[in-house]
């Protein structure tokens, strides 16, 4: 089916939570293309993770709105409370953070999504709080 390698990356990224390096050739194979193109996809979107994500994702709004709205000093708090980057897990495998470009929230900006809960109006205090509850899990 033309077109079938965005959906496929996505469904193997919902049951996995990642898109394994490993998987690259199996789905090259099965969708006929090169894994080149199959890698090439994965690599530009930045959805796609290569590695396991932490037990909970956090994505972190850095368009232009929220960037208005506090978004700067969010992240800097964010990577300096976690103790990460972008990309990265804690090492309790408990959280990881990724860099979004939109969450559609911008009138509550900054904004920011654990898993697939949005959460607007998020300021460094709220964000400790938000994350109080995904770090006592990992204890």
């Amino acid at each position: 089916m033309p077109g079938a390698l965005l959906p496929v990356l996505h469904a193997v990224q919902a049951v996995l939570g990642y898109v394994p390096p490993d998987a690259v050739g199996l789905i090259a194979r099965e969708l006929n293309l090169s894994r080149a193109e199959v890698h090439g996809v994965v690599s530009f979107y930045h959805y796609f993770r290569t590695h396991r994500p932490g037990r909970h994702v956090v994505h972190l709004c850095r368009a232009e709105a929220c960037q208005a709205l506090g978004a700067q000093a969010l992240e800097a708090h964010a990577k300096r409370s976690l103790a990460i980057d972008f990309h990265a897990t804690t090492a309790d495998g408990a959280l990881t953070l990724e860099p979004v470009y939109c969450l559609g929230n911008c009138a509550l900006g900054p904004s920011l999504m654990i898993d697939e809960q949005l959460q607007g109006r998020v300021t460094p205090e709220r964000f400790d709080e938000l994350m109080a509850p995904l770090q006592a899990e990992a204890q």
